[in-house]
């Protein structure tokens, strides 16, 4: 009888109990917050819990940027072009940077300050600048080389020292172009948060409590990308997601590499 009566209450409370379903369990572990994974399945706008002030600002639709810092490091770079010795890059020597101006009076003109104003035609002269750049420091960083490996170079230490700078900050400008034009398909499609897959995988991106409530990559992000990249010969806290991505920055540390080290080794042998 005992047994019965011990089943019985068993059973009572067995019926008492409710089991937890897949549902509810799912509901009290859900965070209020959209994860990067639900916006990235998803998109913006169909991500579970989404609010403006809940996602991160490189996530969301945000304001244009200034592209002054941008136009800025142009100018430094046609500077460096018109430094350098004729020796190097494309001929004749005042043709590239006379061009270079024209594009970005043409670029200026699209878009004097802000980044506002998005054009099919102001991305084809962006992308014309940065190859026409890319190719004349390609050339001079290979005439440079080619110079001091069969013993062209002379003896102006000085002269070597001044053509390997002008070619190594240059190919720290132009590739923090590159990076910034092409990340996410670009400043503008930044700007409206339609993509929110990365190339770059910024710091303030997997940890974003320690970085402001607003932030979001501008061009001086990857210009300092671009200048740890040269200095250490590969990525440092900024991730390489993409192939592209990967092969500019294997690129871009090949030139550095290959220069840097040439041009320091012929210049020391001069100065003993």
């Amino acid at each position: 009888m005992s047994h019965r009566r011990q089943a019985a209450h068993n059973c009572a409370m067995a019926k008492q109990e409710k089991p937890e379903t897949p549902e509810s369990a799912d509901s009290a572990g859900r965070s209020p917050h959209p994860t990067w994974a639900a916006v990235s399945h998803g998109g913006l706008r169909h991500a579970v819990g989404f609010d403006s002030d809940l996602v991160p600002a490189w996530l969301r639709p945000t304001g244009p940027e200034n592209r002054l810092p941008v136009a800025a490091s142009i100018m430094v770079v046609i500077a460096l072009q018109t430094w350098l010795s004729d020796r190097y890059g494309l001929h004749p020597r005042w043709l590239l940077p006379l061009l270079e101006v024209a594009l970005l009076a043409m670029l200026t003109a699209i878009n004097p300050v802000r980044l506002s104003r998005r054009t099919r035609i102001g991305r084809y002269l962006t992308m014309t600048l940065a190859g026409a750049i890319t190719l004349d420091n390609l050339l001079s960083a290979f005439v440079l080389d080619y110079s001091i490996v069969t013993g062209k170079t002379g003896n102006d230490a000085i002269g070597l020292l001044s053509a390997g700078a002008a070619i190594y900050l240059t190919n720290i400008i132009v590739f923090g172009i590159w990076y910034w034009e092409l990340d996410r398909g670009g400043p503008f499609n930044r700007a409206a948060g339609t993509d929110p897959h990365p190339d770059f995988l910024f710091p303030q991106m997997t940890s974003p409590e320690l970085s402001p409530q607003h932030w979001e990559p501008r061009f001086l992000d990857y210009l300092y990308t671009s200048f740890t990249n040269v200095m250490a010969f590969s990525p440092t806290d900024t991730m390489p997601l993409s192939r592209w991505a990967k092969s500019l920055m294997a690129l871009q540390s090949a030139i550095a590499l290959s220069t840097t080290a040439l041009v320091l080794a012929r210049a020391v042998n001069i100065l003993k």
